[in-house]
């Protein structure tokens, strides 16, 4: 039985102390949680009846070898600093999207964690959705041919009540935009099936709340294969959440998974059917109650697969990395106003800046 704390008690917390604290995740547990705001730890720990801190390093020492990994869950812009401090126990490091706001950050915890002998596992749970997984299959079967187009579209409702929930949410410092928040999950989805990315041209623009990010985007991106892809990205929908949808296209196939959540399997067709084809669209959709998705069970379940049995962990520091360097090179394009070659320097790039705007 692997025994998971959580670092950071607020919102996301809900779906991973369901889920470890529930007993939904086979040889898992809730061992103990921990948010410097005394209210919301007490309130999580008793949930669940486990102990509850304000002070992670207190934590990890009282608590010894009843800790085996540690989700840190925290705003993004202090995933980096905790990861480097958490990681010095040797414990497996479980960190939410985006693992950090900079690449130096990123490059930091890769290191830590290799230094120190634990795994990183970067949470994407959207990779496990059900249509996903049967979409990969098809992109490592070669079924698409030569790959054209690759579009995804977040169209979800954030309003200013949400932003000011929390006073790190919206800003350059923790946080960043709908790219880097609500979106992230989308663009790691798009690059790990279209492949390795060329060059980014973006626009963005903050539209109807008062935030110091953009809420809106959109990212005209080029493929090393020579295919194309758009990212659509707001939080300025309204009244309500419509859509977090993903279309691959191909010269011998098109698909699209739609819903809220990438979890419905809208379109599939491909040139040369095979004999489950027909089922496709029934068996491979899945209503959330979320915009979370179901994934994280999924996703947990593979960490235990991971640490316990040695199985390959499929998101690391340097898969992780790989939708942050692409997230940067879009925020560059932003602020430069010209299109951006993948594997640059970030200059003006104010994604994870602390002071100068």
């Amino acid at each position: 039985m692997l025994k998971f704390a959580l670092v950071g008690c607020g919102r996301i917390a809900k779906k991973h102390s369901e889920l470890l604290g529930g007993g939904n995740i086979t040889n898992a547990s809730l061992a103990a949680v921990c948010d410097i705001v005394e209210e919301k730890a007490r309130r999580m720990g008793d949930m669940y009846n486990v102990p509850f801190y304000t002070d992670f390093h207190k934590m990890m020492s009282e608590m010894g070898d009843g800790i085996d990994a540690v989700s840190i869950l925290t705003p993004s812009g202090l995933h980096a600093e905790h990861c480097l401090e958490l990681a010095s126990y040797g414990r497996h490091i479980i960190v939410e999207k985006p693992m950090a706001l900079t690449l130096d950050d990123a490059d930091n915890m890769i290191q830590s964690c290799a230094g120190n002998n634990c795994q990183l596992f970067v949470i994407k749970q959207n990779r496990f959705n059900v249509p996903v997984v049967k979409l990969r299959e098809a992109i490592e079967a070669g079924r698409f041919g030569k790959l054209v187009l690759g579009t995804v579209r977040v169209r979800w409702c954030r309003t200013q009540e949400y932003y000011d929930m929390d006073a790190w949410r919206g800003t350059w410092a923790l946080d960043g935009g709908v790219l880097t928040n609500q979106a992230s999950h989308h663009i790691d989805l798009l690059e790990w099936m279209m492949g390795e990315i060329d060059s980014v041209f973006a626009r963005g623009m903050t539209s109807l709340v008062d935030i110091e990010v953009e809420d809106t985007a959109v990212v005209v991106l080029t493929f090393s294969n020579g295919a194309l892809g758009i990212i659509e990205a707001t939080t300025a929908t309204r009244p309500r959440d419509l859509e977090g949808s993903l279309s691959i296209l191909g010269e011998k196939g098109t698909v699209e998974i739609g819903g809220f959540a990438v979890n419905q399997m809208k379109v599939w067709n491909f040139v040369g059917e095979n004999e489950d084809d027909k089922e496709v669209l029934e068996k491979y959709s899945v209503n959330p109650p979320d915009v979370y998705g179901f994934g994280h069970q999924a996703y947990y379940e593979h960490v235990v697969g991971c640490i316990s049995h040695g199985k390959q962990n499929l998101v690391d520091g340097l898969e992780g990395r790989k939708s942050l360097e692409l997230i940067s090179a879009i925020y560059e394009s932003i602020e430069s106003g010209r299109e951006v070659l993948l594997r640059f320097k970030p200059e003006k790039c104010r994604l994870g800046h602390r002071t100068g705007g």
